[in-house]
C-alpha cells in the first residue's frame, strides 16, 4: 500500500498493517484531504491480501484534534463543514455518510482493528478511536466528546460508539459539557481500553500476537462481536439520526454564536430556541 500521500503513512509487516495520521503539526486534525484518505484507506484495507490485524496512531503528539480549525470558520460563516457536501443526510458510504465513515470503517474492515492514543483525542478523533475494537492510551492524553462546544452534536458515529462503551448517564454527561478526561478516567469510563507509557509499541505487539491466531476464527470473531454489539439495522437507524440532527444544527443562529464566541474567546450569548 501507498504512503506516499503526506496525511497518511502506511506501513505494512506480516500481515500488520499501520495506519498513521500525519498532520503532526496540527495535532491530526481533520481537514477534507485527511477525510478522503482515511476512508479511501479503509476502503483498500477490507480486501488488502495477507491482512491480519490493524494499528491506527497519530504522528507527533497527538492522535487527533478533531474538525480543523478552518472549518470552524466556515460554520462561523454558515458555510458548514466540507465533508461529503451540504447535508450530511445522504448516505454515501453504505449506512454512512463520509464523516461517518472515517469513524465506522474500522468496525466494517474484517480484522481487529487497535488504536494508540496520545496528546490529544478530541471531537472527531475520539470518534475515530472509539471505532477501533481496542484503545491503548497514555495516561496523561486528553479525552473530549468536544462537539457540544461548537454548538454540534457528535455525528460521526459518537452516538453508536460511545452507547456501545460506556454506561448512558456517563455518555449524556460528557456529551453535555464536553468536559476533558484524563486517559485514567477515559480507562475507568470505558473509552479507553489500557493505559500504557508507550502505547504505539504496545498496540503493535498485541497486533503481532492476533497475526500468529487463526485468520478465519478471528474474522469470525470480529463478525459475530460486532453484530452482538451493534446490530447493522440498529447502527444504520442510529447513524442517520446523527446527520438528521446535525444538519437542523449547522448553520443556525445559536451553532453559528457558539462558533463565533470559541474563536474570539468569549462567553456565548444564546437565543433560546423556543421563542
Amino acid at each position: 500500500m501507498s504512503s506516499d500521500k503526506v496525511q497518511i503513512i502506511t506501513t505494512d509487516i506480516d500481515g500488520v498493517l499501520e495506519v498513521r495520521l500525519n498532520r503532526p503539526d496540527k495535532h491530526n486534525a481533520l481537514d477534507s484531504e485527511l477525510f478522503a484518505r482515511l476512508a479511501e484507506v479503509g476502503d483498500q484495507l477490507k480486501n488488502h491480501p495477507g491482512l491480519r490485524a490493524v494499528v491506527i496512531s497519530g504522528e507527533g503528539r497527538s492522535f487527533c484534534a478533531g474538525l480543523d480549525k478552518d472549518n470552524f470558520a466556515k460554520l462561523a460563516g454558515g458555510d458548514g463543514v466540507d465533508v461529503g457536501g451540504s447535508s450530511l443526510e445522504p448516505r454515501t458510504h453504505g449506512v454512512s455518510n463520509l464523516a461517518q465513515y472515517v469513524a465506522m470503517v474500522w468496525r466494517e474492515l474484517p480484522v481487529p482493528v487497535i488504536a494508540a492514543v496520545q496528546g490529544v483525542v478530541f471531537g472527531g478523533g475520539l470518534q475515530i478511536a472509539l471505532g477501533a475494537d481496542i484503545r491503548y492510551a497514555r495516561a496523561d492524553s486528553q479525552w473530549s466528546v468536544m462537539e457540544i462546544k461548537w454548538g454540534l452534536v457528535p455525528d460521526m458515529g459518537g452516538m453508536v460508539l460511545l452507547n456501545e462503551l460506556v454506561r448512558a448517564d456517563r455518555a449524556r454527561e460528557l456529551c453535555y459539557t464536553g468536559r476533558i478526561l484524563d486517559g485514567r478516567e477515559a480507562v475507568d469510563l470505558g473509552l479507553a481500553t489500557y493505559l500504557s507509557e508507550q502505547p504505539r509499541e504496545d498496540a503493535l505487539e498485541l497486533a503481532k500476537t492476533i497475526a500468529g491466531k487463526s485468520p478465519d476464527a478471528i474474522r469470525g470473531m470480529k463478525r459475530l462481536l460486532s453484530n452482538a454489539v451493534n446490530p447493522k439495522d440498529q447502527a444504520a437507524r442510529v447513524l442517520l439520526e446523527e446527520s438528521r440532527e446535525q444538519d437542523k444544527i449547522i448553520g443556525g443562529a445559536n451553532q453559528i454564536e457558539a462558533v463565533h464566541a470559541n474563536l474570539v474567546k468569549r462567553s456565548p450569548v444564546f437565543r433560546d430556541p423556543s421563542a
